[in-house]
């Protein structure tokens, strides 16, 4: 058996706890159970992404696994423990969860990015630490050997853990996510968290049916048996594509990782693209058959330029889907997340979230919600119209280029020429015209999505108010709420050469997978770019040398890392790919340090 190191786990500090009926958690309550820490913060798309993970290993090891999130936020919206409590119900999440929002935990273990999983063993050592998606597998693998070995030794306690699930709640709606209006003046929107989309009556009050079963799952068929698993964005296609297709409505399922098409005669529900598998992979510019290739977290559609474009959160990135020819590929991004603006397809966005094309058809506007930016394409280029990175937002209005939002799902152009912005973690609608951004409501629910009526009135989904609402005309203001910086304490590194060292162990019972050439990738870049003199681009090894430049003060360094590994002495190996994004804001300093390590899977001394 593999031998493992054995560091003291720190002590759970926080604000409070959720998901435990009022208790406060210790690990002396939790000795004799594996604990597995996920540090996450509810903005975070590859937070989701390991929430889903967890899923099938929370039920197998029920008995002696304690999953604990530790929410440590990234935007000020997440420090409010009302907006946690509800993201905690929103995105099912059946574990208990730290509220740590001054980040006390999250430096306690060392952690450098969302997500962050530390194991700790029965008698209290962490074991382990992992950064990003992907690690299921391992985890197996680890949770077996240590379960073996602390039976052995008596020190593993079986029996329930601490979960007690909120009460359940009864509303019309529960968190919707996006919203499209029909020709009849109903209305259909996203039911995200009850896993079903939802057709109101013109007055917004009451349901008329429902299309999909209302619980977690992945099936096609009637009304009544297709099942969701939080979808959101909805688009409906032209009638002479709608007409050979077969269907009228295409829907992102977002968790499900698909594209389902609906036919508005009968409300049936058939997989279009995606194989329900999350992508791992590289980008290339080929078309590919719509069903054969994995998808990621799609959370917005929006006809375009003949195709559906689709916002695909999980990688950053912009794809497209062509409904006749069945075929999709990828339209904007490279899946570095980051703010770059220039031609297709190289350019960098970070967790694209809402869509909407300009009445004239020239234009297609994005909420980047991540770098709490408004963007748009036109002629193949990217444009940013409001937004200065991944580390700047607040509640600012004036002129655009020093406006600031917080998060933004969803947009709406109209005829006008003008943009509405659901700024989401301001709970505000904001307002884009002629190169200024002005507040057009405030003190709203986490809106995700604006949409207009054939009648010409404009509806917001006020998604953590459960309810889509009329945006009543107002005069608009010019609001000054506050600038923001995320706040985490930066590396302090030397200028001139420093190394950068990603550390990788494979999980036990793996090994990296030489099969398809180097099992190992790295891509350095910097904002802003001359902080980085040399070290810059992709090579095969997890270590770097790179040179800071002294004349920069401070910025960030977005490194992406992948390991591709295999089971050892399997006949039938199967494959696995880690992967992570970080974007690490350092500060250069003549005593910083010579070496940053970053923790992909293992523990590091430093």
């Amino acid at each position: 058996m593999a031998t493992i190191s054995r560091v003291r786990a720190p002590e759970l500090r926080g604000r409070g706890w959720l998901n435990t009926g009022g208790k406060e958690l210790t690990l002396k309550d939790l000795r004799g159970k594996i604990i597995l820490l996920d540090f996450w913060t509810f903005c975070c798309i590859n937070c989701l992404h390991v929430l889903d993970e967890l899923r099938p290993l929370e039920q197998k090891y029920a008995d002696v696994l304690v999953v604990i999130g530790v929410h440590s936020p990234k935007f000020e919206h997440e420090r409010d423990p009302q907006a946690l409590a509800a993201a905690v119900e929103r995105y099912g999440v059946d574990h208990p969860v730290l509220d740590d929002p001054e980040l006390v935990t999250w430096q306690h273990y060392a952690a450098k990015a969302w997500p962050t999983l530390s194991v700790v063993d029965p008698e209290g050592y962490v074991v382990a630490s992992m950064a990003g998606e992907g690690h299921a597998e391992g985890l197996v693998r680890l949770l077996d050997q240590l379960i073996a070995e602390h039976e052995a030794k008596g020190t593993l306690h079986r029996g329930d853990g601490p979960f007690v699930p909120p009460p359940p709640a009864d509303t019309l709606l529960r968190f919707p996510g996006k919203a499209l209006p029909l020709p009849d003046g109903r209305v259909l929107v996203s039911d995200s968290a009850r896993h079903r989309l939802a057709v109101l009556d013109a007055d917004l009050g009451r349901v008329v049916q429902h299309i999909g079963s209302g619980s977690r799952g992945r099936a096609d068929g009637t009304a009544e048996r297709a099942a969701f698993s939080e979808p959101q964005g909805v688009c409906a296609l032209p009638g002479p594509v709608a007409e050979l297709v077969g269907y009228d409505l295409v829907v992102a399922d977002t968790v499900n990782h698909l594209l389902r098409g609906v036919k508005l005669a009968d409300w049936s529900v058939t997989t279009v693209a995606g194989t329900g598998r999350q992508w791992r992979s590289s980008v290339d510019d080929h078309a590919h058959d719509a069903r054969s290739m994995d998808l990621s977290s799609p959370w917005d559609v929006a006809y375009y330029d003949g195709k559906v474009i689709v916002a695909m959160a999980g990688t950053h990135t912009l794809w497209w889907f062509d409904p006749v020819k069945r075929t999709v590929g990828v339209y904007a991004g490279t899946t570095v997340e980051a703010l770059r603006d220039g031609p297709l397809p190289d350019v960098w966005l970070a967790q694209p979230s809402g869509l909407s094309v300009s009445p004239d058809g020239r234009r297609l506007w994005l909420a980047d919600s991540e770098t709490s930016s408004l963007r748009w394409i036109e002629d193949g280029v990217l444009h940013t119209a409001v937004g200065q990175g991944l580390f700047d937002f607040g509640h600012v209005d004036g002129p655009a280029d020093e406006a600031l939002l917080q998060h933004p799902l969803g947009v709406c152009a109209l005829a006008d020429g003008s943009v509405l912005i659901a700024d989401t973690y301001n709970g505000a609608v904001r307002r884009y015209a002629d190169g200024t951004v002005s507040t057009v409501e405030r003190d709203l629910a986490e809106p995700s999505d604006i949409v207009v009526t054939a009648a010409g009135d404009v509806l917001v989904v006020e998604s953590a108010a459960h309810r889509l609402v009329r945006l009543a005309p107002t005069v608009t203001a010019y609001v000054d709420g506050g600038r923001h910086r995320v706040e985490r304490p930066p590396a302090l590194l030397a200028p001139g050469e420093v190394t950068l060292d990603v550390i990788f162990t494979p999980a036990p019972g793996q090994k990296l997978d030489h099969s398809f050439g180097d099992p190992t990738r790295l891509e350095v870049s910097a904002s802003p770019a001359e902080l980085l003199l040399d070290g810059g681009g992709v090579t095969t090894q997890l270590s770097r040398r790179l040179v800071l430049n002294p004349a920069v003060e401070r910025g960030v360094l977005q490194v992406v890392a992948q390991a591709a590994t295999c089971d050892a002495d399997a006949e039938h190996a199967a494959c696995h790919l880690t992967r992570q994004d970080w974007g690490v804001p350092i500060v250069i300093d003549p005593e910083g340090a010579d070496r940053l390590p970053l923790v992909l899977r293992g523990l590091d001394a430093d």
